[in-house]
């Protein structure tokens, strides 16, 4: 992975103490539950770049499966906060009208994840609205059933609250 190495190089160079690396990524594909294999080495490699602090992944217009590898959250597919694809019909079972706040939390001595919070929120007409409980035990399951698969589950810790296991 050597364009990983070259990224965190790069990345160390800027980072100051305390700081948190967030690395970007826009990556994989606008539908779909899968996760390529190559993403998943390269999210890794980043993480084990020993100055990337959080993999946030974003294309997909829907919330993906999160992982936490070496104390450190990688968010596979953020989905959309706002978007222009309301109304458009053929993807309305992946629920692109939902999407998520992600707040993780880091011990400021070791710099390891101690708590991953996310907030569902609803897209209507151009505008963020609070999802409703069934909206947030929708995305509960959605995200257990995919973080299964990366070592992760995820609780519904408030009316609309969601928190990451792992």
């Amino acid at each position: 992975m050597a364009t990983a190495r070259l990224l965190g190089a790069r990345i160390a160079r800027e980072k100051a103490a305390g700081d948190i690396a967030v690395g970007s990524l826009h990556w994989g594909s606008n539908w779909g539950y899968a996760i390529a294999a190559e993403q998943r080495a390269f999210a890794h490699a980043l993480v084990d770049s020993g100055v990337v602090d959080v993999v946030h992944g974003h294309s997909s217009h829907h919330a993906k499966g999160v992982e936490v590898y070496r104390g450190k959250p990688i968010i596979y597919g953020c989905g959309d906060f706002l978007n222009d694809y309301e109304g458009i019909s053929g993807y309305e079972e992946y629920r692109g009208d939902l999407s998520l706040a992600y707040f993780p939390t880091f011990d400021t001595a070791t710099g390891e994840l101690t708590e991953f919070r996310l907030v569902p929120i609803r897209m209507i007409r151009f505008s963020l609205q609070d999802a409703s409980h069934a909206d947030a035990a929708w995305l509960q399951a959605l995200l257990t059933r995919e973080g299964k698969k990366l070592g992760t589950s995820v609780e519904l810790a408030a009316a609309t609250e969601l928190r990451v296991r792992w």
